[in-house]
């Protein structure tokens, strides 16, 4: 069953009980964030995704790294940034991934801030039993360079969520090598936002369906390093697709295994 991913800041008055996770930098956090907000290490949690040893598979890493937030896992999860949306969509997946029941909020920090005493204050830390990650028990799975690449010419459909020019391979980042997984779509990350919001439901599956994503298809999101990619598939969720995995390591390490195609 799909259920939307994105929360708006005004839907949290129907919500008993929540914790506010922010995603944005030490310094940001420090000079303000909502009362009881509890800030993710982001900057550890996006180099251990990328790490061997801390991988997605190793379980025991991530659930400690989880716990250590002191969350209720009894309760939904809050993730917010700065409006970008790709950050909280980058932890929003972590946490998804491993069965926590979480949302990101729409809008950013922002968007909280300006709903003001409308929003009930969140839970504090501390006030819940240990977190026990379950791992691929999120409506997106996960997928890596190796089953793709075995999914190649299937009925897969590969997201590309980056920009135009990474996608014709104009802009390298920091890859040896330009351009495209075969057969992927473009659809960038940008277009899946008006400002700091997530389109509407209706907006992306319009979005989605001139891209040729239709219902019922297996959907792989990725981007160059995570964050695009999880919040093409949060995009995706919305629209009402229930097929979705993410290729959470993306064009940065399909592109340095030279088994891997590109198409300029």
């Amino acid at each position: 069953m799909n259920h939307d991913p994105i929360v708006e800041p005004s839907s949290l008055r129907d919500l008993a009980s929540f914790h506010v996770l922010d995603v944005r930098d030490p310094q940001s956090f420090d000079e303000g964030h909502v009362a009881n907000a509890v800030r993710v290490p982001i900057e550890v949690w996006e180099a251990a995704a990328k790490a061997e040893e801390t991988s997605f598979e190793s379980v025991d890493y991530w659930q400690n790294a989880i716990s250590a937030l002191g969350l209720d896992p009894d309760v939904p999860w809050i993730v917010c940034d700065d409006g970008r949306m790709t950050e909280a969509a980058r932890v929003w997946f972590i946490l998804q991934f491993y069965g926590a029941t979480t949302f990101i909020l729409n809008g950013g920090l922002r968007s909280l801030r300006e709903a003001g005493s409308d929003v009930p204050t969140a839970l504090p830390a501390g006030s819940g039993s240990a977190f026990i990650a379950k791992p691929a028990s999120g409506q997106v799975g996960l997928i890596d360079r190796e089953r793709l690449k075995a999914e190649l010419g299937t009925n897969v459909q590969i997201f590309d969520a980056r920009s135009a020019v990474e996608f014709d391979g104009q802009d390298l980042r920091r890859n040896a090598r330009g351009g495209h997984l075969p057969g992927a779509t473009l659809l960038p990350h940008a277009d899946l936002l008006d400002g700091s919001f997530v389109r509407p439901t209706n907006e992306l599956r319009s979005l989605l369906n001139q891209g040729g994503f239709g219902p019922g298809h297996h959907i792989v999101t990725h981007c160059d390093g995570g964050g695009r990619a999880a919040l093409a598939a949060a995009a995706a969720l919305r629209a009402g697709y229930d097929d979705v995995r993410a290729y959470y390591l993306s064009f940065s390490d399909w592109a340095k295994d030279e088994s891997c195609p590109i198409v300029r």
